[in-house]
């Protein structure tokens, strides 16, 4: 018989050859920090940018669809009002493909040497910034003997993405040039606004005129464009003159209105248990450098969860957790795995769960809670969460769709 020591040792070098009785009694419990994903939540904003709007939806999921799931928010969106997908590198598109979602999907975001071949072998339209991606397109769809769905991107005012204004013209003509090649069609033209989250400011005048322009201009070199698209999800809620023919909607399909102007209903709730909980007295210090000292006795509870998860380590000092109904402040600095929270004369039992953020509803702090304490926005904070947390989603139901307004 082998010794518990051995025993270990011939289960580590046997690696996956273990017997069935074996990987059931050693499946490791979820013990850690948990995101769960509402999908009902999704398809609920989803509903209300399909109605703001005779614009089609174009959901967009990159970023792992915002770090919701990608394939999971495309199909709720999908199946809720948008009719086509938006990512940034074609990789983000191909599994979008492999995952067997056939609606239309755009990439926007992709090196001259980019993977255009299995772009146009999985139907994934590619926008075209410059004339060296357009060669580039070109030469990849004549040696492959097929056409490439392309939207010519023009920058309306950003200097970052998109052909300046200065080149769009000979842009145009040469594009117009590659379709009489029959190597692309153009389908689309776009933009984008670098200060739809302020409706008033003037520079939103500036990249409206200027996508007027561009598209004026793509006609006058003898293309037909179908798709116009400039208005992102501020836009989208603000600016009906910025819709065209669709409207890009990504942070606005997981909860996020950057214009602060609707109520969308957040999908991510974080949670995680107390790995422990101690009665410390006055004059105790906390973490690193000490930066926070009980004034009092007081219990602290310690969560399995920091910076290398997604809690961002500019929110010490000022971020809360709910416990049992009630806000407590985390202590000290956020640590890579693990954060204190200061639980007063309220002594929690090991295992019990404290609410990192939700939508609300509870009291709990929200994702917005989180951005304000870091001095950033909600899409770094829900694009940040780290590989360990344990994910899981809750399906949309028909029946059960808060209706959003």
């Amino acid at each position: 018989m082998n010794t518990p020591t051995e025993s270990a040792a011939l289960r580590f070098a046997q690696g996956p050859r273990m017997n069935a009785l074996t990987l059931v009694q050693e499946q490791p419990r979820e013990t850690g920090a948990r995101l769960e994903i509402d999908l009902g939540a999704i398809a609920a904003n989803t509903q209300l940018f399909a109605r703001r709007s005779s614009a089609d939806v174009m959901a967009v999921v990159k970023a792992d669809g915002f770090g919701h799931g990608a394939v999971d928010v495309a199909r709720t969106a999908l199946a809720n009002g948008a009719s086509s997908l938006g990512v940034t590198g074609i990789e983000e598109g191909v599994r979008l493909r492999e995952a067997g979602l056939r609606a239309p999907v755009l990439s926007w975001l992709n090196p001259v040497d980019a993977d255009v071949e299995s772009a146009i072998r999985q139907g994934i339209d590619l926008a075209v910034p410059s004339r060296p991606h357009l060669e580039a397109v070109i030469t990849q769809a004549a040696a492959m003997r097929m056409t490439a769905q392309i939207h010519l991107h023009l920058d309306t005012g950003m200097a970052r993405d998109g052909s300046e204004p200065s080149a769009w013209p000979g842009l145009c003509r040469a594009a117009r040039l590659a379709e009489r090649s029959g190597t692309v069609q153009v389908v689309g033209v776009m933009g984008h606004l670098g200060c739809a989250d302020h409706p008033s400011d003037p520079c939103n005048a500036t990249g409206r005129t200027r996508f007027a322009w561009g598209v004026e201009a793509a006609r006058s070199a003898g293309l037909r464009p179908a798709i116009r698209h400039l208005a992102a999800t501020s836009a989208t809620l603000t600016d009906p003159r910025t819709h065209h023919d669709v409207c890009r909607v990504g942070a606005g399909l997981v909860g996020i209105d950057p214009s602060r102007t609707v109520a969308l209903r957040p999908a991510m709730t974080l949670t995680a248990p107390f790995v422990s909980v101690r009665r410390v007295r006055a004059g105790t210090n906390v973490g690193y450098a000490h930066t926070w000292t009980a004034r009092a006795v007081t219990h602290l509870g310690l969560l399995p969860l920091g910076y290398a998860d997604g809690l961002p380590r500019a929110a010490s000092g000022r971020a809360e957790v709910l416990v049992r109904g009630r806000r407590r402040p985390i202590v000290g600095r956020i640590s890579m795995d693990q954060v204190v929270v200061a639980l007063g004369d309220n002594r929690v039992e090991p295992g019990e769960i404290a609410t990192v953020f939700g939508p609300g509803d509870a009291g709990e702090p929200t994702v917005a809670d989180w951005a304000s304490w870091a001095d950033t926005i909600e899409h770094e904070i829900v694009t940040g969460i780290g590989s360990r947390v344990h994910r899981h989603t809750r399906a949309a139901h028909a029946g059960a769709l808060r209706s959003l307004s």
